[in-house]
């Protein structure tokens, strides 16, 4: 019987888990998984660094509206922190819409963020 054959260098297969670790991608530091694990195939790697910079970005996001509600003080502060759940859930259908088309084999290009993505 003949060994198999090696692959060719610069062709990648898909592997078995690849839509678990797209899901992993957007799960804000789990995305760290497919970052590490995942090396051979550049779609994985690629929606890792996407949920990585997303994360980030949502990070600050929540830092600087933090701040703001500080500044704003105690009835404008608890007006704009009415607003939080809605921001919350906003960045939450974001991560979903990314998920789904990521296992469709599409990319979610947002733009201002995705352009990091690509930087590293």
């Amino acid at each position: 019987m003949a060994d198999p054959m090696p692959p060719i260098p610069g062709s990648t297969a898909p592997s078995s888990n690849r839509n678990v670790m797209i899901l992993l991608s957007y799960l804000w530091l789990l995305a760290l998984i497919p970052l590490v694990v995942e090396k051979d195939d550049p779609e994985v790697q690629w929606h890792a660094k996407h949920g990585l910079v997303l994360a980030v970005a949502e990070l600050i996001f929540w830092v600087a509206f933090q701040v703001l509600i500080v500044i704003l003080g105690s009835f404008l502060g608890c007006l704009a922190a009415v607003f939080a759940p809605i921001i919350g859930l906003g960045f939450l259908v974001l991560h979903i819409f990314a998920i789904i088309k990521g296992i469709n084999g599409q990319r979610l290009i947002i733009p201002g963020i995705s352009q990091y993505a690509d930087k590293f």
